[in-house]
């Protein structure tokens, strides 16, 4: 049995805890607060990861550290270099494989489907961002200091996940009323289920053949948002779902008053236009064949509705 140390209980981080306790790990999962799934064999620690010092002596003796971390949307360019450059050091200075969780934001924007030959070509301040961590970690990696990987998925679905599916479009479909997204809807669109991400991020810890480069998580063929707010109101015996096309300045009308809607102007590219993942290689490398959409879309419409009952 072998420690694992997670940064970060979002949906990610939390289903990675679960996965490795379920075969038998010894699982350290570190957030701000103290908080994450409460699940046997799972220690739930409260300590502040982008501390250097904090972060190497929570992962001293650990096999592998995981960041899953996701500091606030407005606060990437400030919170996000401390928390690289910790993450870099405890696994330098205790020997663990780092694994990360990234996106699809260093590509820009791309003809084609995305792979992980593609080039760091970052055309949003928040792509630069995970285009410099990476960089930072590729480099400690190239010149023998640590061991890194990185798994890059696109929008989440699953439990706790947040997008503009999830979180725009889902509520009202499951009220039955009509939803509006800042979206071209029938666009095919990769929908990434955490619960593969997770099973990605243990399979390439574990892989030392793996290590030194970025993997897509295995994900379901592309499906437009419009389809997906079909399926989701089917699955969940909803009336049929009303979508409309949000227009640009909505959003940015909304950006005044809302952070959140602030940062997602500079990220429209990847809703307004075809953005689909190339997953092939980690399910041949790995034998990961990725969740259905449809086994994904039923965990995020009962988690939905759980969140929904709870707020009555």
């Amino acid at each position: 049995m072998a420690l694992h140390v997670i940064v970060g209980a979002g949906p990610v981080g939390s289903a990675t805890a679960r996965l490795l306790a379920t075969r038998g790990e010894e699982v350290r999962l570190i957030t701000r607060r103290g908080g994450g799934p409460a699940v046997a064999g799972v220690e739930l620690v409260a300590a502040d990861a982008s501390d250097a010092a904090t972060l190497a002596h929570h992962t001293s003796g650990a096999a592998a550290l995981y960041s899953c971390a996701g500091p606030a949307y407005h606060r990437w360019p400030t919170d996000w270099p401390p928390l690289g450059a910790a993450l870099l050091h405890a696994a330098e200075a205790g020997g663990a494989v780092l694994v990360t969780t990234g996106n699809l934001y260093a590509y820009g924007a791309v003809d084609g489907p995305m792979t992980e030959r593609l080039p760091a070509r970052p055309n949003s301040v928040k792509g630069e961002v995970r285009a410099k961590l990476w960089a930072d970690q590729l480099a400690a990696h190239e010149a023998g200091r640590i061991r890194t990987a990185e798994v890059r998925g696109s929008d989440y679905l699953g439990a706790g996940t947040l997008s503009a599916f999830t979180t725009l479009v889902l509520p009202k479909v499951l009220a039955g009323k009509r939803a509006s997204a800042p979206a071209d809807l029938d666009a095919p669109h990769s929908w990434t289920y955490v619960g593969d991400v997770a099973r990605t991020l243990i399979a390439v810890a574990a892989a030392e053949g793996a290590w030194g480069r970025p993997w897509h998580a295995p994900t379901a063929p592309p499906m437009s948002l419009r389809r997906l707010a079909t399926r989701a109101a089917e699955l969940a015996g909803a009336p049929a779902a009303r979508v409309t096309t949000m227009p640009g300045i909505a959003l940015r009308l909304a950006g005044l008053f809302t952070p959140a809607a602030r940062e997602m102007v500079e990220m429209q590219y990847q809703l307004r236009g075809p953005f689909v993942l190339d997953s092939s290689a980690a399910t041949a490398a790995f034998g990961i064949e990725p969740t259905s959409t449809d086994d994904a879309l039923r965990e995020t419409v009962e988690d939905r509705k759980r969140l929904l009952l709870s707020s009555d």
